[in-house]
């Protein structure tokens, strides 16, 4: 299987092209599927964007550029685009009807022998893969954003993933020049696991008025050496993404400790999800470079 050549990925939004944007660099053919045409010609952008980003670091040069480009077929038809293709890499949105109706599909569309990985950061791979007729070839495939950048990749297996799918996917994402680890499945795998409880954690500090944004912020960044403090990232992640893990973690573990934060639900019903939104504990408005706090946690 470390044959692999094409690979298609679903969804084009910021993982989606993050991923195929990764493979195409790789030397892959990757056909980036979305059934809107706009999301497609934006991702487009945003690749392209990103290896400009590359060509003023001197990571790549501008005949890079193009070859990398011309790796990328976008198509609005799933059953067209995964055609050929000896692995796909779902990353929609992490919403469980939506995945489990799309692994079904591609179960339909694909060869018997594709390996079917998808890019959810908390939603079963074993319950994904029983949606399927080859649990053996489905497994979990977790990048991190910005994906470009990042360098790790959790490899979660599910109850039926095979040895031999298992070591394809780690040669592969070794291939990419990422770091893969090899998980379980279980709620939140291990990233999530750790991070969201910290966040959500962060979040009833503010909520019960221990200290305020920055003041959280600052004692992570500096006391732990956080790139980023825990309501920043939060943001960045995006607020209604970190509900519906801590959602996913609550209800898998049957913990209250998983419960997330009234604050938290508040703010992701009346709209501010973070930087997608413009608002959440910060002002995106205007940028990340013109990162400020929210009115409502301004003193």
């Amino acid at each position: 299987m470390t044959h692999i050549k094409k690979i298609a990925v679903i969804g084009s939004g910021t993982m989606g092209n993050g991923i195929a944007h990764v493979f195409a660099q790789n030397e892959y053919s990757v056909s980036l599927i979305d059934v809107q045409q706009d999301a497609l010609d934006k991702a487009m952008a945003t690749v392209t964007k990103n290896l400009d980003r590359q060509i003023k670091k001197e990571l790549i040069s501008k005949a890079d550029k193009e070859r990398i480009l011309n790796n990328i077929t976008p198509y609005t038809t799933m059953e067209t685009g995964v055609e050929g293709a000896a692995l796909v890499v779902e990353a929609a949105t992490e919403n469980i009807a939506l995945k489990l109706k799309l692994f079904q599909d591609l179960d339909k569309f694909c060869a018997p022998d594709t390996i079917l990985a998808s890019n959810t950061s908390s939603i079963s791979i074993t319950k994904i893969a029983a949606t399927t007729e080859r649990k053996d070839k489905v497994i979990g495939m977790h990048f991190m954003n910005p994906v470009p950048v990042m360098e790790l990749i959790e490899v979660i297996r599910g109850y039926d993933t095979s040895d031999e799918v298992t070591k394809t996917i780690m040669e592969v994402s070794k291939g990419l020049g990422k770091t893969p680890v090899e998980v379980n499945d279980y709620p939140g795998f291990i990233a999530n696991r750790i991070l969201m409880p910290m966040i959500n954690e962060a979040i009833y500090s503010l909520y019960e008025g221990v200290a305020g944004v920055s003041e959280i912020d600052t004692v992570m960044k500096l006391g732990m050496a956080h790139p980023m403090g825990p309501l920043q990232l939060a943001d960045f992640i995006g607020l209604d993404v970190c509900l519906s893990i801590l959602r996913v973690l609550y209800e898998g573990f049957g913990n209250p400790k998983y419960a997330p934060c009234p604050l938290l639900i508040n703010m992701v019903t009346a709209g501010h999800k973070g930087a997608k939104s413009g608002s959440g504990f910060y002002d995106w408005s205007g940028g990340s470079k013109a990162l400020k706090l929210a009115p409502q946690f301004q003193h």
